[in-house]
Parts: structure tokens; C-alpha cells; sequence
């Protein structure tokens, strides 16, 4: 299901027969990791505020992998792409703000949902790069709120995740409230 609600959302899987290749959109030259940097200024309450300027702020390009020319075959992680400084803020309490894109409902509550960068990946927009996203679950479940922007406050983890073999996204939230609705 979260795959198809992957591709659906992000139109970026072309599905070829049994392989699945990823379409990218351009991203600007990758900054300096100066940049990517957090400053003291921006934590609130123990939390990393980071904001996509940060998460989307370097060139990620998924590794092709077709696991039915060797299903036996690990597929490519591309986390020697990710600078070390992002790979630090794995396992750190984070606030992110960005735009909900559910992908699983449970009682008319949201529990999973893609937070992104901007809402112009859905259904019209641009194809998002990975990194350009944050996969978030939220137990309890959350209102589906679309079209403005929301934070999210929850522990992170940077990585490549992979579904049924392909690469589905490097970050993930375990997410414990939401904050603000921007909108």
C-alpha cells in the first residue's frame, strides 16, 4: 500500500515490468556542510528545527537497482551520498514543518504520511527528490490537514529505507505531536 501510495503521489516510480526505475528532478549544486549545520539558535525545547532548506540541501540521486536480475543482490543504499553532518541528526528529536501527504488512515486519523517540502509534488507539481521528503508515523494518528503547512515533532532517523526492495526514502520520523498549523 505505501508503495502505491508512493507512486501514485509522487508520480517519480515508473513501473517496467518488474523493475521500477526512479525519475529525478534537478537539484541546484549541493551547499557547503557549513550550511547544513544547525545553529544553537535553532532548537526549541530540545528539538532540531529543520527545516527542507537543510533536509533537500545537498544533490541525492537514488542508486538504480532491478532486483529481478539478482533478487539475491542487497540493493544500493546511496547513504554515502548523505553529508556526514545530516547523517549526525539521526536519532535526534527534530521539529520539521513541511506539507502532509497521508499514506495510511485508521479510524479517519492519519498514522503515516509523507511530510514534504512542498505540496506542488501532488497530483500537478514537480517530481520531489528524495530528499525532499520525510516518511512520518504518528500512532495515535493526526487530522489529515492538506495544503498548509504543519510541524511535526519526533525523533529521526537518516537512511535509506526500502519497500519490497526499492528505495523508498532517507528520512523517517517516529513522530510524537504536531505543532503549528502554519496556514
Amino acid at each position: 500500500m505505501k508503495m502505491r501510495a508512493l507512486s501514485l503521489v509522487l508520480g517519480s516510480l515508473v513501473l517496467a515490468g518488474s523493475a521500477v526505475s526512479v525519475v529525478h528532478a534537478e537539484t541546484p549544486a549541493a551547499p557547503a556542510a557549513a550550511q547544513l549545520k544547525i545553529p544553537a539558535a535553532d532548537l526549541e525545547n530540545g528539538y532540531l528545527k529543520l527545516g527542507f532548506d537543510r533536509l533537500a540541501g545537498f544533490k541525492f540521486i537514488a542508486p538504480e537497482f532491478d532486483p529481478a536480475a539478482n533478487p539475491n543482490v542487497k540493493p544500493p543504499t546511496g547513504n554515502e551520498q548523505i553529508p556526514d553532518v545530516v547523517k549526525s541528526w539521526s536519532g535526534k528529536k527534530a521539529l520539521v514543518t513541511g506539507f502532509m501527504q497521508p499514506t495510511k488512515l485508521e479510524k479517519g486519523k492519519c498514522t503515516e504520511f509523507m511530510l514534504m517540502a512542498s505540496q506542488m509534488a501532488c497530483c500537478y507539481g514537480g517530481i520531489p527528490n528524495i530528499n525532499d521528503w520525510v516518511i512520518v508515523r504518528m500512532p495515535a494518528g493526526v487530522p489529515v490537514i492538506m495544503d498548509v503547512p504543519i510541524s511535526f515533532y519526533g525523533t529521526l532517523k537518516v537512511g535509506a529505507t526500502f519497500e519490497n526492495g526499492y528505495l523508498t526514502g532517507i528520512y523517517e520520523m517516529e513522530g510524537e505531536k504536531m505543532g503549528e498549523v502554519k496556514g
